[in-house]
């Protein structure tokens, strides 16, 4: 009853209302985890199915498992609609409710900056699984910043990867034109140091064009694409700006296969509306073309969806729907990594959460033991490395779904690495942080 109250005041925070919200008093045994969603506004057909896997895997763990070695999973969502502010204050609201937040994943790049700073003091975990502060993989400066399985460091040396690849070789990026176009936004401008670190060293020329938030008036940017002539367009958009982008191409004769999406503007709520329009849009992925195959989802639907207790059918099974589900699986883990050191069954401080975050280990057999096996490839991490591994691949838009376009690359780390490394110090330096010396960091 005390879950189905979470749920029920949750469904209301779309409204807008949850913030107003009791919730009942959380139990002593249970883990509580917040959720922070945009189910509004302009970024919303990415957030709804987003959220919708993040709560659903939650609600999986505790129907099927019975919770993390017996303690269930408390949560409370929390709607920002995209806006820092109100991603603050939900932060500021429940990082200390109901016996602590295990960590946050802010599902926001605005958002994480903003409580990166706070995240040490108030000794919580930030979450964020191929977004966020790209030069956070450094965890001997960000204790307590977790960019999961890649950064948009990581998807921009993938992106150029597989061009380089269709050329015939990286020396043939030498002379090309290569288009950001981006959203005004932290998360928008967070690419651009590695690219233009690839364009130094590979000889291409980078063009940058920005679109003022919300992205629905691009004629200006796509007229300027035309003049200028770009050989691939790279977009970093979400929501409502990605068809908007796509029209605007088709409009001025701009080849959609020569477009390279970020996952955000990656997921079938972005090119279904659009079918042959999109055809040949290329997006890139931190796991697989998010089909509702695999053991995981058949636990969803026997232990959630045939039971009427899952959420929207119409997400089940997408780009972003999986997303969520590998986000709330990673928390799961860590909570459960955190167990191992610091006792089965019980209830795990922030600080103990954030231990486990670091010592993720998924192994093949662990990944295929909870279903997750066909969806991430194995990764863990460490005091130094707070990604675990960057894997990506490119997918493709064929009219009606959205295919497997390449293999899997893995960040190249002669380009991302020592831009880790500065920015990383650039940060530890601005904020007076002395970095932690991990040979002395026990596991």
């Amino acid at each position: 009853m005390k879950l189905q109250m979470k749920q029920w005041i949750a469904a209301l925070g779309v409204a807008g209302v949850l913030g107003t919200l009791p919730l009942q008093v959380q139990a002593a045994d249970e883990q509580f985890i917040p959720l922070l969603t945009y189910r509004t506004g302009s970024f919303a057909p990415l957030g709804i199915p987003w959220a919708d896997g993040k709560i659903d895997y939650l609600k999986l763990v505790n129907a099927r498992d019975g919770g993390i070695n017996g303690v269930k999973i408390a949560y409370e969502e929390c709607e920002t609609a995209y806006a820092t502010d109100r991603g603050v204050e939900c932060y500021e609201r429940l990082k200390a409710a109901h016996g602590g937040a295990s960590g946050f994943d802010s599902q926001s790049t605005g958002i994480t900056f903003a409580v990166s700073d706070k995240a040490p003091g108030d000794k919580v975990s930030i979450e964020t699984v191929g977004y966020g502060l790209s030069q956070s993989a450094d965890g001997s400066v960000f204790e307590w910043n977790f960019p999961l399985l890649g950064t948009y460091w990581t998807a921009a040396d993938v992106m150029i990867q597989d061009i380089a690849k269709k050329l015939g070789g990286e020396d043939k990026l030498k002379g090309k034109k290569i288009a950001l176009v981006y959203h005004d936004s932290p998360y928008g401008k967070e690419p651009i140091p590695l690219l233009k670190a690839r364009a130094e060293a590979n000889g291409f020329e980078l063009q940058l064009y920005p679109v003022t938030a919300p992205g629905v008036e691009q004629k200006s940017t796509w007229l300027q694409i035309r003049q200028k002539r770009p050989d691939y367009v790279l977009l970093w958009s979400a929501g409502i700006m990605t068809p908007t982008a796509i029209r605007e191409a088709q409009s001025t004769g701009y080849a959609r296969d020569k477009m390279y999406a970020i996952w955000w503007a990656g997921s079938e709520g972005d090119v279904k509306d659009l079918g042959q329009v999109a055809k040949g849009y290329n997006a890139i992925t931190i796991h697989n073309t998010g089909e509702a195959k695999g053991k995981v989802y058949d636990d969803l639907k026997t232990h959630l969806f045939d039971k009427g207790n899952g959420s929207s059918k119409n997400t089940l099974g997408t780009i972003a729907y999986t997303r969520g589900l590998v986000i709330s699986m990673l928390q799961v883990e860590a909570i459960r990594t955190a167990q191992e050191k610091y006792g089965k069954g019980k209830h795990m401080t922030s600080e103990q959460v954030r231990w486990g975050f670091e010592n993720l280990d998924l192994t093949e057999a662990r990944l295929k033991e909870i279903g997750f096996d066909q969806i991430v490839k194995p990764f863990k991490t460490s005091c130094a490395n707070h990604v675990g591994e960057d894997w990506a691949r490119i997918v493709q838009w064929d009219g009606s779904k959205f295919v497997p376009a390449s293999d899997l690359y893995q960040a190249d780390q002669k380009y991302v690495g020592p831009l880790v490394k500065s920015e990383a110090e650039k940060y530890a330096q601005s904020k007076k942080v002395t970095p932690r010396d991990c040979s002395k960091t026990s596991s």
